[in-house]
């Protein structure tokens, strides 16, 4: 059985642990963790981002962003424009927008409120951290797979 070091143990729950509060935040809004991501991409990217777009920007496969898709779609929540051959715009319906005012926009703001109440080192110390992590654990899997 392979022994996981300290570091690791502390970043695995760390992780769960950041996870677990947005999975939180989507329960209370009433609604699947991915449904709230693709709001919150809608957000990110802008009304009319692509199906594609949003698979690349959060690392979800298109099947899971489909699937969330449809199921907004049927709430009312989005809407979809055929653009350039298989290209669909994601659009916000009426009731789209007032849930991302309601459900969405909250959560960006405390997030924002989290950086501001972090000094401009410490914010991007976190950021050049987490990239670097990121880098060299992609470095580890392409040697290695």
């Amino acid at each position: 059985m392979y022994q996981l070091g300290d570091e690791l143990k502390e970043f695995n729950f760390l992780y769960r642990k950041w996870d677990g509060l947005y999975h939180d935040l989507a329960i209370k809004a009433g609604m699947s963790d991915s449904a709230f991501y693709i709001l919150y991409a809608i957000v990110e990217l802008g009304d009319g981002c692509l199906q594609k777009d949003i698979a690349e920007h959060y690392s979800f496969s298109r099947q899971t962003i489909n699937s969330s898709i449809q199921n907004l779609m049927s709430k009312g929540y989005i809407s979809l424009i055929q653009g350039n051959r298989r290209d669909k715009h994601i659009h916000l319906t009426t009731t789209g927008q007032q849930l991302v005012k309601d459900k969405i926009i909250p959560v960006m703001k405390m997030e924002d409120t989290v950086f501001s109440k972090m000094t401009p080192v410490e914010s991007h110390e976190l950021l050049r951290l987490i990239r670097k992590y990121i880098q060299l654990f992609q470095e580890e899997i392409n040697h290695t797979i």
